[in-house]
């Protein structure tokens, strides 16, 4: 199991949209220097939208050849086709991903039937560890707790990003499935209390900007030093707030930007950060001693 803080990394981007290869790499390096405990890449954060098919898999062949086995690397190989998201898991297995993180089928709003019959398939179908990504806020669909249940004991379903910020029901969740099976906190503002109840960790947005303060986060909550992992929280949790006042990933790109990290670069339909937002990111930089 694959636990800790996992970063759902960005795609750096240079102004013209064009991928920042070095820039990536760059990235990763500092992300393991760090102690960042796993990798999503081509996640939502990742701009999984706006990649080719092409560039979607060299990213994903780029950051498992990079990484070079220092710390496991989940490929974002969702889609709200199955064949697709089945192709895309064959493509991230062939380059040596070591998971795959599947997204609830987005737009076409299938039932929990044809959520379970989705998640089954590309489970059957590659020899590929599988975790499951409900995020409702993107998807409108919302996978329930009993269908994640009824999909935790399939061969290759290993665990789920649980996104909803509900921690009532994440709570529910942890004591519906085995403690093999690895829930993790999709939603940074209450990623310390899922991991509090029992959560494997945070896969984590705020980690793009402070990987090593969420890498102690996640270790002082899954190790129950309650005192230690608020102390941690509080010092990013103004971070947790500000990196979402435009849609995901355009603060935190705009963030590692005036970092120095990378390029603002985004690809349409995102466009940059709003200007009297950048007061607001900033003040949130400052006050977790970033910048």
């Amino acid at each position: 199991m694959i636990k800790g803080s996992i970063v759902a990394i960005v795609t750096p981007m240079f102004e013209d949209g064009s991928l920042d290869k070095n820039g990536l790499r760059k990235l990763i390096d500092w992300h393991v220097d760090e102690g960042t405990d796993g990798i999503v890449i081509v996640g939502t954060t990742g701009e999984s939208a706006t990649v080719t098919p092409e560039e979607h898999v060299e990213l994903i062949k780029l950051t498992v050849d990079h990484v070079g086995g220092r710390i496991p690397v989940i490929a974002g190989s969702g889609g709200n086709s199955t064949a697709e998201a089945i192709a895309l898991t064959r493509a991230a297995k062939e380059v040596g991903a070591d998971a795959s993180l599947q997204v609830v089928p987005y737009y076409n709003r299938p039932t929990q039937e044809g959520m379970y019959r989705h998640f089954k398939a590309i489970a059957e179908a590659v020899d590929l560890p599988v975790i499951l990504y409900n995020v409702p806020g993107r998807t409108v669909a919302d996978m329930s707790n009993e269908t994640i249940a009824r999909l935790a004991p399939i061969d290759n379903i290993v665990g789920v990003k649980d996104a909803t910020g509900n921690i009532g029901r994440g709570i529910e969740l942890l004591r519906m499935v085995d403690t093999s099976f690895a829930v993790y906190s999709g939603d940074d503002p209450t990623a310390m209390a899922l991991m509090f109840c029992g959560g494997a960790g945070n896969i984590s947005v705020t980690a793009n900007v402070a990987p090593r303060a969420m890498h102690e986060l996640c270790v002082a909550a899954m190790a129950g030093d309650i005192a230690r992992a608020i102390e941690i929280n509080n010092s990013v949790l103004d971070l947790h707030a500000k990196l979402f006042v435009e849609p995901n990933p355009v603060p935190v790109k705009w963030a590692l930007a005036e970092m120095g990290k990378m390029p603002a670069g985004l690809r349409l339909p995102l466009a940059p950060l709003s200007e009297p937002f950048h007061d607001t990111v900033s003040s949130a930089l400052r006050a977790a001693g970033l910048v």
